[in-house]
């Protein structure tokens, strides 16, 4: 493995006017603590993001006024509870631009909804002898699933390899690309690298093949818009928690005619219409995916952080993060001995780091010794580890609610982890 070239210098605009980011922190409640006598300077977005009130008073008001399961119940709790849970489904369906609420399937994060389609439209699609198609730049959640389908069917798992930069090579992806192709699997935005994968050009090579797509939207959702009409995407998966929502709620949209050909990934409740010891009839999309009792509050907490972040402005976050990604970059590249891991041309507000001679477990301990929270290890993306020959790193990711200082704040913190390790 060779090290990363150098990058030519950029020039980065100043943060937008309208961007007002010291009103924006004030919804965070979160974020005005102390941590070991110090302020907290929180850079783990990309393991989960804080939540604005709007959210918290959102779940709260579910749960003192609305507490009531959804869609079987003919009392007011549950009709306004279900009002709730549906509207959070169309927040979504506008949010992706999907073109039906048929096409919105509530699932537990983007781990589930990956499984879902391997479990699912994998198991009835794939056979010996079919190729799902991946990158190197994965996350486990993007890699496990297709492996234990591929050894279920028969089918062979094909990976893509990225360079020393963090950026797919895309003649090698589509060297990969044939007819025995049936589903490619592949991440909008690196959490370990922060790399934006050029998803419009890889999903036309992809259909022109005849493969479906599945895009990991974890990662993108918070900071770049998604329309899933205008991307022609197959399938796409995304948690609550990293857009500023509940943990235990994702998303997977799928295309209306995938979804509807597919079988239900699990049974029980409100994936049925007729149930008898003869035979089952399946529920209409989406609910034949949503069984059992849903998360309700996490859904109603997801619309309402979808609420909160359009009224913001994706572009305007999208603008405003770009603008601190490149003074953080400046920062960190002028610290000696620290060494940039994934430096693509095109990529969000992810610094992953790793300190000569330290390991990143030390850096992250004496980090938070600081009051600067940051992630330490290999980000379930153990393959990107092994491609750059470290055991894990440091990484830092930036949230629209992060400013200059909580970055300066960061490089006095690992200058303070030089001089314990001098």
């Amino acid at each position: 493995m060779s090290t990363a070239p150098e990058r030519t210098a950029r020039t980065y605009a100043p943060a937008p006017v309208a961007f007002d980011v010291e009103r924006v922190r004030r919804d965070f409640p979160a974020l005005h603590q102390r941590v070991r006598n110090r302020p907290l300077v929180y850079l783990d977005n990309a393991a989960t993001t804080q939540k604005p009130q709007g959210v918290i008073d959102a779940l709260e008001h579910y749960y003192r006024f609305d507490n009531a399961n959804v869609h079987r119940g003919v009392h007011t709790l549950s009709e306004r509870a279900t009002a709730a849970y549906e509207g959070a489904r169309e927040k979504v369906r506008a949010f992706l631009n999907a073109r039906s609420t048929k096409e919105i399937v509530f699932t537990r994060g983007t781990t589930e909804a990956i499984n879902l389609v391997a479990a699912s439209w994998g198991r009835a699609n794939l056979r010996a002898g079919d190729e799902v198609l991946i990158t190197e730049m994965e996350h486990h959640s993007n890699i496990v699933p297709w492996q234990m389908l591929c050894e279920q069917t028969g089918a062979t798992l094909k990976v893509a390899p990225i360079t020393d930069e963090g950026e797919l090579i895309l003649e090698r992806f589509d060297a990969l690309l044939s007819e025995r192709t049936r589903l490619v699997g592949v991440v909008h935005c690196s959490n370990a690298l922060g790399t934006i994968n050029p998803i419009e050009r890889i999903i036309e090579r992809a259909h022109a093949a005849g493969a479906v797509v599945l895009l990991d939207g974890a990662q993108s959702v918070a900071h770049l818009a998604v329309d899933v009409q205008k991307l022609g995407c197959d399938f796409f998966a995304f948690s609550g928690h990293k857009l500023y929502g509940p943990t235990g709620i994702g998303v997977l949209y799928g295309r209306e005619k995938h979804l509807a050909a597919m079988p239900p990934y699990q049974g029980g409740g409100e994936m049925i219409k007729f149930v008898s010891f003869d035979r089952t009839v399946y529920n209409d999309l989406p609910y034949r995916f949503e069984a059992g009792t849903p998360h309700i509050s996490g859904a109603i907490g997801l619309g309402a952080a979808i609420d909160y972040v359009k009224g913001l402005g994706l572009e305007s976050i999208a603008a405003y993060e770009h603008e601190l990604l490149g003074y953080a970059t400046e920062a960190l590249t002028a610290v000696s001995g620290l060494r940039l891991i994934g430096t693509a041309r095109e990529k969000a507000s992810i610094l992953s780091f790793a300190l000569e001679r330290i390991h990143p477990h030390d850096v992250g301990s004496i980090l938070d010794h600081e009051g600067v929270a940051i992630r330490a290890g290999h980000h379930c993306a153990m393959p990107v580890m092994q491609h750059y020959c470290v055991p894990a790193t440091a990484r830092a990711s930036l949230a629209m609610y992060n400013t200059r200082a909580d970055i300066d704040a960061l490089v006095r913190a690992i200058h303070r982890v030089k001089e314990v390790f001098r």
